[in-house]
């Protein structure tokens, strides 16, 4: 296995180097550079005697809060080359990345997060830009590593088209499921809207269908508002409110492509962050219904993870969550957790990076949730299965570039 994992890893950097030799090989003299930037966490952790490492959340998005709370490694590498031909601005975007649930390399999967091409400039649309292949749309909500809005996948559309006071832009996407079960994806995204002072609405509509015996129609409405300095506290503030049905998910991507028509869900998300001196932070609330098959669940959150420099360098940071999920039929499920880490960084603001962390993190959850979790329990880990509360320690690094 060690042998396999080291062939697939040398097997992947030699990939990602040979395509980034041969695209400024290939570049014109008008060419730039190769662009490389990414992300990426990694770094050991324990939690009590006679268990393996554990990690705090409920199932569904935006339940877990990550701080002191990621067992896993992750990284992604972008190579990206532009192009200049004839007053045409052309961009190859490369991005390869890696995952693993446990600390170590051991099991690592590999993959291709995104592959496309763009190009700007056509007499056609000159300020719109025009895309194929498979590429990221994403806005998220970093202390819950969620996406709440994530148009994903293999497609092609176009963006930036002038349309009022805002840029509209259409995109198709295609999945091809397994056993034949696949779809297609249309996504309309209006966005830099001004509606107030600081403040720009973005809408995104979604459709989806199920192109097979059995699959099903879906739509999707999401709402975005985003708030410069907001209250006068050096950050932003955003508000997401959305709605899908059938086979389309609130984040305007794919659901299940056989959900029943009738099934229903509805969000609501208020997310600010801010900056004042040497304290810093990001908080996070919101509320979730979900109708499938005739049974409503109910999720909700509410915390936030706060950064305080004592020095250019050091930062003691913290994070507090609360999440609920209560199914129509069965008991509220609840977890509470609280990190706290003392940082060192590149700077005093919240989101200098890299970030060296040495952290503590605690939590407690009941019953509810560790029964939802099946027989090991909500941590996944055997020897916690009967126990409602858990203590984890470890160190971690987080970096972009």
């Amino acid at each position: 296995m060690k042998l396999t994992q080291t062939l697939k890893s040398t097997s992947l950097t030699t990939c990602a180097a040979a395509t980034a030799t041969l695209l400024m090989a290939l570049a014109p003299a008008t060419s730039s550079a190769v662009d490389f930037g990414g992300y990426f966490r990694a770094g050991p952790g324990a939690t009590s005697k006679n268990a393996s490492r554990a990690c705090y959340g409920l199932s569904g998005p935006g339940l877990k809060y990550r701080l002191g709370n990621e067992c896993d490694l992750y990284g992604e590498f972008t190579f990206t080359q532009a192009f200049k031909k004839d007053g045409l601005d052309y961009k190859v975007v490369l991005m390869p990345n890696i995952y693993n649930g446990g600390t170590d390399d051991g099991g690592a999967k590999f993959g291709l997060a995104m592959l496309y091409a763009e190009g700007k400039g056509f007499d056609l649309a000159p300020d719109a830009t025009f895309w194929i292949g498979k590429r990221r749309g994403r806005a998220d909500v970093h202390i819950v590593d969620t996406n709440f809005v994530e148009m994903d996948g293999v497609g092609g559309g176009i963006e930036g088209i002038a349309a009022g006071p805002g840029k509209l832009g259409f995109a198709y996407y295609r999945d091809d499921g397994t056993s034949n079960k696949a779809g297609n994806r249309f996504n309309v995204d209006y966005s830099g809207i001004p509606v107030n002072d600081g403040g720009k609405l973005r809408l995104v509509a979604t459709a989806v269908n199920g192109t097979f015996a059995g699959g099903t129609d879906g739509f999707g409405l999401t709402l975005q508002h985003n708030q410069d300095n907001f209250l006068g506290l050096g950050g932003g503030n955003v508000v997401w409110l959305q709605t899908s049905s059938g086979s389309a998910n609130l984040n305007a991507n794919f659901g299940s492509l056989s959900a029943q028509s009738s099934d229903r869900s509805v969000r609501l998300i208020e997310s600010f962050t801010w900056q004042k001196g040497p304290f810093g932070g990001q908080a996070l609330a919101f509320i979730q219904k979900d109708k499938a098959a005739g049974l409503t669940t109910t999720s909700a959150t509410i915390g936030g993870r706060a950064s305080y420099a004592f020095t250019k360098n050091f930062k003691l940071v913290s994070e507090l969550g609360v999440s609920t999920k209560k199914p129509e039929n069965g008991d509220k499920q609840r977890v509470t957790k609280f990190t706290i880490a003392p940082t060192l960084a590149t700077g005093p603001d919240f989101w200098n990076r890299p970030e060296l962390r040495l952290y503590a993190t605690h939590a407690k959850w009941n019953t509810a949730a560790n029964v939802a979790a099946g027989p090991n329990g909500l941590t996944g880990v055997p020897a916690n299965a009967g126990k409602t509360s858990g203590t984890s320690y470890g160190l971690q690094v987080e970096w972009w570039f």
